[in-house]
């Protein structure tokens, strides 16, 4: 008559358990991940080069072991000269930092709005799904470029724009699970017994939700990835010479025929965090489960 319980086990006995339990693409892809979150954690101690430095005497210079290329500059150089391995390392920092908060501010929004709804219900629920009903409605990118061409492109209002991307899918999914779970038995008994409607969230609802809400995150988080890119492509990200990866492919589409690797480093990073987060997703769904843990 009450919630799943969830064993006590520690984190690194879970961890462990879990890696032992992952497939060959699965170790891959959190390998993947844990050298992605690392080489942007230590951006500032690898990179060879300031990303902002500019010397045009070495500008479109290749990577090593072509003709042309400049010692150092293992990666390249782009149109004025800044090294591209430095410039990719940053960008994967700015990138990864506006992708979690911008997956974190919709989770709390949508994942709020979503339990206020289904535990009140009434008009707050009939208000909250027309919101998410609207938002469904109009095409995003549209919104997100009005709100940047009215706001501007600081990094508070990109955050504030990546985090209103996709808080619906968050709400519908948690207001759904919060209905189904409210008609339960051991609802009804936390009721009997005089639980609150906080009690009730915190305690019965929120545990068995988060394998739905892990899963949504991880779709999130890729796709404000792609959606910070393309905004940085379109040249109303984050503004020059602060370096994204998708500012990078941006600017780098130009020179394309003649200098690849200018986009060539940026875009296989943006295609590493979407396999990777894609992956983890589902990896994280089994080991967050409450219901497949108790068993």
């Amino acid at each position: 008559m009450t919630y799943l319980a969830v064993p006590a086990t520690s984190a690194p006995a879970v961890a462990l358990q879990l890696w032992r339990s992952a497939n060959s693409i699965q170790k891959a892809a959190i390998v993947i991940g844990l050298s992605l979150i690392l080489l942007a954690v230590l951006a500032p101690l690898i990179a060879p080069f300031d990303p902002n430095s500019q010397s045009l005497i070495s500008r479109l210079r290749p990577p090593l072991g072509f003709e042309r290329a400049k010692a150092g500059y293992w990666l390249g150089t782009d149109e004025l000269g800044r090294d591209v391995f430095s410039r990719s390392l940053y960008g994967l920092r700015l990138t990864l930092m506006l992708a979690g908060l911008g997956a974190t501010l919709g989770l709390l929004i949508g994942g709020t709005l979503g339990l206020l709804a289904g535990i009140v219900g009434g008009r707050t629920e009939a208000t909250i799904m027309a919101a998410v009903d609207t938002q469904i409605a109009v095409p995003f990118t549209l919104v997100a470029l009005f709100l940047l061409a009215i706001l501007g492109s600081s990094i508070e209002v990109i955050v504030l724009v990546l985090g209103l991307a996709g808080w619906e899918q968050y709400a519908r999914i948690v207001r759904g699970e919060v209905r189904r779970l409210m008609n339960m038995p051991f609802i009804e008994a936390a009721r009997a017994a005089g639980a609150g409607p906080f009690r009730i969230a915190r305690w019965h609802l929120l545990p068995n939700i988060i394998s739905p809400l892990v899963v949504q995150f991880t779709l999130a988080l890729s796709n404000i990835v792609l959606l910070e890119s393309t905004l940085s492509f379109l040249g109303l990200g984050v503004q020059p010479p602060t370096a994204t990866l998708g500012s990078m492919v941006g600017i780098g589409r130009d020179y394309m025929p003649t200098a690849p690797w200018i986009v060539a480093a940026p875009a296989m990073m943006i295609l590493l965090i979407t396999f990777a987060v894609q992956i983890l997703g589902d990896w994280l769904r089994d080991g967050a489960d409450v219901r497949l843990r108790a068993r």
